[in-house]
């Protein structure tokens, strides 16, 4: 399948998302508003998920929006900016559960389905897709 990556270059990307997500959880140390704070936001990318319901295409777009890097890099530089806690705080969390989600396997979805990723294919899609190695001869 075109546009997906496989082999070293997958599990670099993945390594570079467990760096993003330490980093993040890091810096959300020192300047965060509190795990309790970290624990309830960490999560909440993840409601774009509920636009599968309208289907392939709405799913994908919803959750690329909020697991792409530009958003949570606008609250950062927000944060900084006007010198806000919650904002610099909204922008660690949201780099951390991205960071993650990279660490997991969990790409930017293509319009195909969810488990189409540019990081290769996950779930029923993985499995359905993985090839079946011949029986050998006793």
């Amino acid at each position: 399948m075109q546009g997906i990556t496989t082999g070293g270059v997958r599990t670099l990307l993945r390594l570079e998302g467990a760096c993003v997500l330490a980093a993040s959880v890091a810096c959300y140390a020192h300047h965060g508003a509190g795990w309790g704070w970290f624990a309830a936001c960490f999560l909440l990318p993840d409601l774009a998920l509920l636009a599968y319901l309208g289907g392939a295409r709405a799913g994908a777009l919803a959750y690329n929006t909020t697991h792409a890097y530009p958003g949570a890099l606008a609250c950062l530089v927000a944060g900084v900016l006007v010198a806000s806690p919650a904002w610099l705080a909204a922008g660690l969390i949201w780099c951390a559960h991205i960071g993650f989600d990279r660490m997991l396997g969990y790409g930017l979805k293509y319009a195909r389905g969810f488990g189409c990723t540019h990081l290769g294919r996950i779930g029923r899609e993985a499995r359905e897709a993985a090839p079946v190695a011949p029986e050998r001869a006793a």
